[in-house]
């Protein structure tokens, strides 16, 4: 018995049949890689700008509160206030002296709270101006250093609130 095979794929040789590639090649999965790499990069250096602006607005908080510390202070001693007692400048690296009086003590301790919260340093200015009897109007000027903005940030800001006691 004599079979024959009719010429198709399976009867050509060998070296004539096309190799089918399967798997996954170096190249591909180096550049895989390098996406996923270039991703989580931009992941990182958003999360670096989110802490930054973060903190710039802790920062701009921080001088907020602190204002209405010391209006709270002087519209508990009003009369003082409206005398111009607290009218003064000074920089948190240089807090003026609690000197046994209400007033040195209330401007020291806002300093230091200053010095605290913004840093003690000579960038880091508090103002006082106050105005008139009945009402007294007061304007608090809060300066310090905001580097930690980071870009598009401005490294020199100032708060001021005004005020009516």
């Amino acid at each position: 018995m004599h079979v024959s095979v009719a010429p198709g794929p399976l009867s050509w040789p060998v070296r004539n049949r096309r190799k089918v590639q399967s798997g996954v090649g170096l190249i591909e999965v180096l550049v895989a890689v390098l996406v996923l790499s270039i991703g989580f990069l931009g992941v990182a250096a958003l999360q670096v700008m989110s802490l930054s602006t973060n903190n710039s607005a802790m920062a701009r908080s921080m001088a907020t509160i602190s204002s209405y510390s010391i209006l709270d202070a002087m519209r508990a001693d009003i009369t003082t206030a409206g005398a111009g007692g607290y009218n003064t400048t000074f920089a948190a690296n240089a807090c003026p002296a609690a000197a046994g009086t209400l007033v040195s003590a209330q401007l020291n301790q806002w300093c230091s709270q200053l010095a605290k919260n913004l840093g003690a340093s000579a960038f880091t200015k508090g103002t006082i101006a106050c105005t008139g009897t009945n009402p007294v109007s007061c304007t608090v000027t809060i300066a310090f250093d905001d580097s930690r903005a980071g870009v598009g940030g401005s490294s020199n800001q100032q708060i001021v609130t005004k005020g009516m006691l």
